[in-house]
């Protein structure tokens, strides 16, 4: 498994599109996400709770983790980094660790890549949305003509 540290995407002079920095992936042997799992695994063992960590669990779990980091940003005019505040951009990183936390959990627990899902995912999406097609627009694929 790899995974992904500090990737850069910058923007070429020739064709203004995205480069990813080939050195920013690691072996996960090594890398953040091995440890993050190896985080929780602990934690979970530490509580004896991998009998109550099914995929489905885990699942509705991260969804309302996630639903509680979008009420951090509900009624914001935009939820930019100054408009949070301080004090609302801790609570929204806890939120945001819980998120994660179920998803390397999930993964864990289904034996998935997750850096070779993104990579698979992103090839399904360049398909999906292609850049001279869809640049500066937010459309769903289904409503661009090809």
């Amino acid at each position: 498994m790899a995974i992904w540290t500090a990737a850069r995407c910058v923007k070429s002079g020739v064709d203004n599109k995205p480069d990813v920095d080939a050195g920013a992936l690691v072996d996960a042997g090594a890398g953040e996400l091995a440890r993050l799992r190896a985080i929780v695994r602990a934690f979970v063992a530490e509580r004896d709770w991998d009998q109550f960590h099914t995929p489905k669990n885990l699942a509705s779990a991260l969804t309302v983790e996630a639903a509680e980091l979008l009420e951090h940003f509900q009624w914001l005019q935009s939820g930019r980094m100054e408009e949070l505040g301080p004090d609302k951009l801790v609570e929204v990183r806890h939120e945001m660790a819980d998120v994660l936390v179920y998803l390397v959990r999930i993964a864990d627990k289904l034996d998935v890549d997750l850096f070779a899902a993104v990579e698979e995912k992103m090839v399904l999406n360049r398909a999906k949305y292609p850049a001279e097609l869809v640049r500066g627009d937010a459309r769903k694929y289904y409503e661009y003509k090809k």
